[in-house]
């Protein structure tokens, strides 16, 4: 039978459900730094919000995962959303009673991570029960696009609304958290965890071990995850510094913000008509040359606006090889250890990011900007061979001898059979309608980010 995915009514309201609450976090993203600058007057003081947001997130990464494997999903993912509206709404209410001390607001952010750590798996695991393979990959691209709305939406409403009121941020944001809520509590499907118990399921290792075993799949996070994250979060803290002149030209900088964004958009539309999943591989290695061509040009010339559309290019093609990286590991990961396969691969993927900025404006300052596009440049061109020499090799000795990696196997099993995955449901619970797989991931850390959104293999909410 013939299953659009805009009539799964399962999908949709999962989507508008996530859709909602990232409109708020990315909100927040903006407002609660603000707010501390604002009740504080300290940098540091608003730094530390970011820091802190990072910081619970590396650290609750795995565990979330675990947790979303060994909890039925749907009721983890209300209580999640319940719980982020009770934190958002005693901060509201906090700041329209002119009391929002430093603690409560670094207690706000690093609430808002930890529940964003178990909520990413635990919707990827409720999406392979709600979409059917064939559609993973249009899924995967819908979530994408809804990612990007949010990051090119949320700031400018929460700096907005911030504005008027700096309680106004917090204020819309639960309420969108609450509409979030709704929508999950009409929602049917149940993705349980399989009936056995033990602590097999609690292994924090077991997503790690699991992508390690595959070549193709450890490749592509230690290069890209790591390599080609950290050295794009150096270009997009470079670039961003250039374009706003130091910070003393904001109309320059936030144009480079929403190019960017806007064309992380674009490659979420596109996927679907390109199946990326088919040549996940081969779209990663052509990210990595399209970046080292766009160091190579910003070494020559760097006009705000050629910034901003240089770095719109790398994010749209970007978006389409992660869309077809995350679909591909899906379908070769087994419903049961979605969560912590998911959590491993952003855990990796977000390792680096960090270091990212400070190594980029440490060049910056003592080689000059020339010289710092050539060096990350540089770094991109390793990642491009290595990424290219894996897909070459891949092909190779994978395919003559039928022995492709799950990765590969599954991603073109899906398009010849509609197969529907095994789904498990508590008895006598509906299991909903026809089942599919998963949502973009990505995570986007919670809390503060830098001002340009690096490039990952995961799609981020």
């Amino acid at each position: 039978m013939d299953v659009r995915l805009s009539g799964i009514r399962e999908f949709r309201l999962l989507w508008v459900s996530g859709l909602l609450a990232a409109l708020g976090a990315q909100m927040s993203l903006l407002a609660l730094p603000l707010l501390v600058l604002r009740e504080t007057g300290s940098a540091v003081q608003a730094g530390a919000v970011g820091t802190v947001s990072v910081g619970a997130l590396l650290v609750t990464m795995l565990p979330g995962g675990a947790l979303a494997d060994a909890t039925e999903r749907l009721r983890l993912l209300r209580a999640c959303t319940g719980g982020s509206l009770l934190v958002v709404a005693v901060l509201a209410l906090a700041v329209l009673a002119g009391r929002a001390p430093l603690p409560l607001v670094l207690l706000v952010a690093g609430a808002g991570a930890v529940i964003g750590s178990i909520t990413l798996p635990a919707t990827l695991g409720l999406m392979r029960v709600v979409v059917p393979e064939h559609l993973l990959g249009t899924a995967s691209a819908r979530f994408q696009a809804r990612s990007a709305v949010a990051r090119l939406v949320g700031p400018l409403a929460g700096g907005a609304v911030f504005a008027w009121h700096p309680a106004a941020p917090f204020v819309v944001e639960a309420a969108a958290l609450l509409l979030a809520l709704l929508c999950l509590a009409f929602m049917r499907t149940r993705s349980a965890p399989p009936a056995r118990t033990g602590p097999a399921r609690w292994q924090l290792g077991a997503g790690v071990a699991f992508l390690w075993r595959d070549t193709h799949l450890r490749t592509v996070l230690l290069v890209f995850g790591l390599g080609m994250n950290a050295a794009f979060s150096a270009l997009s803290f470079v670039s961003l510094a250039i374009a706003s002149d130091g910070g003393h030209e904001g109309v320059a900088g936030g144009m480079v913000v929403s190019l960017t964004a806007a064309g992380s958009l674009a490659g979420a539309l596109l996927a679907p008509l390109l199946h990326p999943e088919r040549r996940a591989g081969v779209l990663l290695a052509v990210t990595c040359w399209v970046c080292t061509a766009t160091a190579a040009i910003l070494m020559i010339t760097h006009p705000p606006l050629l910034i901003g559309l240089l770095a719109a290019a790398c994010t749209a093609v970007a978006g389409i090889g992660s869309i077809g990286f995350i679909t591909a590991m899906l379908l070769a990961t087994p419903e049961a250890m979605v969560g912590r396969v998911q959590s491993a691969a952003s855990f990796i993927s977000t390792l680096a990011q960090p270091l990212g900025p400070v190594a980029g404006g440490a060049l910056l300052g003592a080689w000059g900007a020339n010289a710092t596009f050539g060096a990350v440049g540089g770094v991109f061109a390793l990642c491009a061979l290595a990424l290219t020499a894996a897909a070459v090799l891949h092909a190779r000795v994978s395919v003559p001898h039928g022995r492709a990696s799950l990765l590969h196997t599954r991603a073109d099993a899906s398009h010849e059979h509609d197969v529907r995955p095994a789904t498990s449901a508590p008895a006598g619970r509906p299991v909903g309608p026809a089942p599919v797989g998963p949502a973009p991931v990505g995570p986007a850390p919670v809390g503060p980010a830098p001002a340009v959104r690096p490039v990952s293999v995961l799609v981020d909410d």
